[in-house]
């Protein structure tokens, strides 16, 4: 397949296939394994959507998968949900040779990554997802978590897939807000590691909303090199790794304080934390005006909301600040963010000082 990835973890390596009908390679995948049992989880939405056109790749194969249905939107991240698909999985008689298929979206993918971490100690997984935020982030690396009151995606496990099949063909049932969700993680990799993709990205955005195939192909394509790239030479996210966090860590505040709700997706989160970072990086002299105006104006151009007062007229400082403090990457009470030096080039900053995120606050709210 022209379009193939590889993520280089040596044994735990793996490709991703990107193209409009890849899924029909499945049964040429499973024909290699020898695997027992298939459990597909997925959710609600997904399922009246796609989940007839899907099963009927099976009919190529041996098996018949056992269909796990989730409530769909991000409260399906919690111990609860865990529980209760480990339970259902664990009752219809799961074994180590089993296979777990995660079909859909960035929700679907991160918990039925933990499910498969957990059960039996590991099982294999693929990943397929099923929309544009799901394509070309949380489908690809092996990150795996739900969430907890205390905040997003603390509790998890490192577990790659063995395959991720990312079929063009899902992603024309998308409405505009969840493909405008995905494209904040798609342009996050022209601002953190590539100028000339963040150039074409200003240039072809509107071609990516009335789903343009070869154009969708191409950004994917690309998001996934750069994501593999960094994934293959920082798993674990000792270091390099963290720049993907880029307008996560402003971002994840307002997902947690709004409880992971519809009220703000979380691209669109990320839109705004990466305003913010923006202008953080601005603030330390690290990028020019011109800079965080180029883009301002893009993610406004977009049509992200980066006004947070537009979203919640009142946010809460207090808690803003406290769940600022749950983010994974602080050490101690030592902050740390993902700033750029220049659109193309992102850079881990340590020990910032509160008062420096407490000015960017006070400047959006």
């Amino acid at each position: 397949m022209k379009n193939k990835i590889s993520v280089s973890l040596g044994e735990r390596s793996y490709d991703i296939l990107i193209a409009k009908n890849s899924v029909e390679y499945l049964p040429e995948f499973l024909g290699q394994k020898n695997y027992s049992k298939i459990f597909i989880i997925t959710d609600e939405n997904v399922a009246k959507l796609h989940l007839s056109s899907f099963k009927k790749v099976f009919k190529k194969t041996k098996f018949t998968p056992e269909i796990i249905k989730i409530k769909s939107g991000e409260q399906a991240k919690s111990f609860k949900s865990l529980e209760k698909i480990c339970e259902k999985i664990l009752a219809k008689g799961i074994d180590r040779k089993s296979l777990i298929i995660a079909f859909g979206g960035g929700v679907v993918g991160d918990l039925s990554g933990f499910v498969a971490s957990i059960l039996l100690r590991g099982v294999d997984f693929i990943q397929v997802p099923t929309t544009l935020l799901a394509a070309v982030d949380s489908s690809v690396g092996g990150k795996t978590a739900i969430n907890s009151k205390s905040g997003k995606n603390l509790i998890g496990s490192f577990y790659q897939p063995q395959l991720v099949i990312c079929d063009l063909n899902f992603l024309k049932t998308l409405s505009q807000r969840e493909l405008r969700s995905g494209y904040a993680e798609v342009v996050k990799y022209g601002f953190i590691r590539d100028e000339k993709f963040f150039e074409f990205l200003e240039e072809n955005y509107q071609k990516i909303f009335s789903c343009d195939e070869k154009i969708l192909e191409k950004i994917i394509t690309r998001s996934c090199e750069i994501k593999s790239e960094i994934v293959g030479r920082d798993e674990l996210e000792s270091g390099e790794r963290a720049l993907l966090n880029f307008g996560h860590t402003f971002g994840h505040i307002f997902e947690t304080e709004t409880n992971y709700s519809d009220e703000i997706l979380h691209g669109e989160a990320v839109a705004l934390g990466m305003l913010m970072a923006a202008k953080m990086s601005q603030n330390f002299n690290m990028i020019t005006e011109n800079d965080f105006l180029r883009i301002k104006s893009h993610l406004e151009n977009v049509g992200f909301t980066i006004d947070p007062k537009k979203i919640r007229k009142n946010w809460n400082e207090k808690n803003l600040i406290s769940h600022l403090f749950k983010d994974k990457k602080n050490e101690g009470q030592n902050l740390t963010f993902i700033l750029l030096e220049k659109i193309g080039e992102a850079v881990i900053k340590k020990s910032v000082e509160l008062k420096n995120f407490e000015k960017i606050l006070a400047e959006f709210l």
